[in-house]
């Protein structure tokens, strides 16, 4: 019973320590793993935020009516007690990101978490996942009975080593083992160089890093001496280089150790990119994000507004679904640039077949949005105080609006006067949609006094009276519900 009560804190350290990880790296994140520590054993599970809710059907497929998980590879008996764990099928479930493995020390396991819908992408999280499975098999080899819970500590702390993994992995795809760009020092650079500002200004501009051996093919405007190479690691000599190319097509290029130049034109496919925007930036392996940076973190996300939830609305309203897609794609240009240029707005969306009358400035008549020109006005007139009122005509009857209404209990002082006018003014009016844009928060959508793409910030879990049940149990109370 003390080494099941053992065995049972192991998982829980190392799932709690990936949730709090990814939360950290995606926001608010879900975490749950499903396993058999011996092959005689049934599966269990530890979901405890409910991350895999609604997929029992698929479980009970999977699991249940099939033997199929428990067939071993060819080889899998001769792999070393301490080796790598044999990576099995994923599971490729809607909403989710999984991993799965198999080592001598654990027989089954395959990890979940969110599969959140602004990720630049999803491979720095599925080497979060691998490392997890791989830490949870050394947990669990006989001889460390004496166990520390570093491993939860480990996996809070994954973020750089997930995107180091990542793009390691690619390059052994395109280069095999033989790669001499060190990819540590990269990283280390690229986020050292981003908290770095010249003459108060954070940086902006691309440098690429590139494999030694494929420099002398890149066109370059100009070379900088061997002795007078910039440093990768003098954050302060690269970032004042970097001014030459920012505004520009132009790109600083590295090998990872120092900036040989400036080039232009084609460059190689194997390649990593750190794209500065200001107060944060991007990272590119291959032209294809990986992953963004602010604050000398990595983060996941895109830094673009989800409107998954209005794109939703706008096609179950009222509206002809052609027009709603034209609203859906007029208020996400103007989200969008709004969050580019760093300024808060907020959109006033109005279904009613006539607009309500809003206190504002009026227009002779209406901005037609469909038009490049007016559309391009509107972004401008965005920036002034008071809201833009879009009718499902689609065009902008007023600007400059003030909202108001009478005091909500759903109120949240902590988010100013912008975001609270827009829940009293919506709890009056029906038939219209609220988009709140700030500077320093993710963009709301509000209807009917009610934030409906609000995040929920998920409940620590308690390692006290831990509960893993078995699989079959867990799937036959989902079903029952």
């Amino acid at each position: 019973m003390a080494l099941d009560w053992f065995q049972n804190r192991r998982i829980f350290d190392a799932l709690d320590g990936l949730r709090d990880g990814l939360s950290h790296f995606s926001g608010p994140s879900r975490a749950a793993v499903i396993f058999a520590v011996l092959p005689e054993d049934p599966l269990r599970i530890f979901d405890p935020q409910n991350l895999l809710h609604g997929h029992e059907l698929k479980f009970k497929e999977l699991y249940l009516d099939s033997d199929a998980w428990r067939r071993l590879p060819a080889g899998f008996d001769q792999m070393p007690l301490a080796g790598q764990t044999y990576p099995v099928k994923n599971l490729d479930l809607a909403g989710l990101i999984s991993f799965g493995g198999r080592s001598p020390a654990v027989f089954y396991q395959m990890w979940f978490t969110e599969h959140h819908l602004d990720m630049c992408a999803i491979g720095p999280t599925e080497r979060w996942l691998e490392h997890a499975a791989w830490r949870l098999s050394t947990d669990l080899r006989p001889e460390n009975f004496y166990y520390t819970g570093i491993s939860g500590y480990f996996l809070r702390e994954y973020a750089a080593h997930a995107v180091r993994d990542h793009i390691v992995d690619q390059l052994n795809i395109l280069l095999g083992w033989d790669t001499q760009l060190r990819v540590y020092p990269v990283l280390d650079a690229i986020l050292g160089i981003s908290k770095t500002r010249e003459e108060g200004a954070w940086p902006r501009g691309q440098i690429v890093f590139v494999e030694p051996l494929a420099i002398e093919r890149l066109a370059f405007i100009a070379r900088f001496p061997k002795l007078e190479r910039p440093s990768l690691q003098n954050f302060k000599h690269v970032r004042k280089t970097l001014l030459a190319v920012e505004g520009s097509p132009r790109k600083l290029v590295s090998d990872g150790i120092s900036i040989f130049g400036i080039a232009a034109g084609p460059l190689p496919q194997c390649r990593i990119t750190a794209e500065y925007r200001g107060g944060h930036g991007f990272l590119r392996f291959g032209g294809e994000p990986v992953c963004s940076f602010i604050d000398g973190n990595f983060r996941s996300t895109t830094y673009k507004a989800n409107l998954v939830h209005l794109e939703e609305m706008l096609l179950e309203s009222p509206l002809e679904p052609d027009d709603g897609n034209r609203l859906y794609k007029i208020a996400a240009n103007i989200v969008h640039h709004a969050q580019e240029q760093k300024f808060g707005c907020t959109l006033v969306l109005d279904l009613n077949p006539a607009p309500v009358e809003i206190s504002g400035q009026d227009l002779e008549a209406p901005l037609d949005l469909r038009q490049e020109s007016l559309l391009d006005l509107t972004r401008s007139l965005a920036r002034m105080d008071g809201a833009l009122q879009i009718g499902a005509d689609l065009r902008l009857h007023r600007f400059a609006c003030l909202l108001d209404g009478r005091a909500l209990t759903e109120e949240n002082r902590a988010r100013g006067a912008r975001y609270n006018s827009a829940l009293r003014f919506s709890a009056e009016h029906p038939r219209l949609m609220v988009v709140v844009v700030s500077a320093d928060h993710p963009v709301s959508l509000i209807c009917e006094g009610v934030e409906l793409n609000a995040q929920c910030e998920w409940k620590p879990v308690s390692g006290c009276g831990l509960e893993l049940p078995p699989l079959a149990d867990w799937v036959a109370r989902g079903l029952a519900v």
